[in-house]
């Protein structure tokens, strides 16, 4: 952790700010004619998510945070906690329902996902773009159905609901985007 003048902080630093950490979006120097300068940074309270706009003197002092980002393997819940361990180091970290919340209808046993660190404490995890589940329940395909045909309500091996294409059977793996849950192809066995 380092103190710096906010002149040199640049898009993609962590800042701790009042005790918030705050990703930087965007910076704007505005240098008008012999007038003061003026820094503008738009800012991602990494807690909440919320987005800000700020002023500040280009010459006042930040702390630069240095986040540690590792991939991490989920193992198994334990209670209201679901236990993940580090694929290098093997030691185990458990994340709440907070944290993890509906990210778990994406994951089974062994899949890896990234958790993020600042002084040892866990601050977010992020979901890899696409995961690959099974169909456990769906209406039977119906014959001639093609890819354009409608959709209809598939569970899968995790619980998620989602919509595929009618020619999708039950036991068939599909590839689904994290992001908002829809189905992308099926998947290569």
């Amino acid at each position: 952790m380092a103190a710096t003048k906010l002149i040199d902080v640049r898009r993609g630093m962590v800042l701790n700010m009042d005790g918030q950490l705050y990703y930087c979006l965007d910076r704007d120097l505005n240098t008008p004619g012999n007038w003061r300068a003026i820094l503008y940074l738009k800012l991602k309270n990494l807690k909440s998510g919320s987005i800000t706009d700020t002023r500040v003197q280009p010459d006042d002092k930040v702390e630069v945070v240095f986040l540690d980002t590792r991939d991490h393997t989920y193992s198994y819940k334990d209670g209201d906690e679901y236990v993940f361990m580090d694929a290098e180091t093997f030691e185990q970290v458990n994340l709440g329902n907070d944290m993890v919340g509906d990210m778990m209808k994406y994951l089974r046993e062994n899949d890896t996902v990234k958790i993020t660190f600042y002084d040892g404490k866990a601050l977010s995890m992020e979901l890899p773009q696409t995961v690959s589940l099974k169909v456990i329940e769906t209406e039977p395909s119906i014959k001639g159905a093609t890819a354009a045909a409608q959709t209809k309500r598939a569970v899968l091996e995790t619980g998620l609901e989602i919509q595929v294409p009618s020619f999708i059977t039950e036991g068939e793996l599909l590839v689904v985007q994290t992001e908002d849950g829809k189905y992308l192809r099926r998947a290569k066995e």
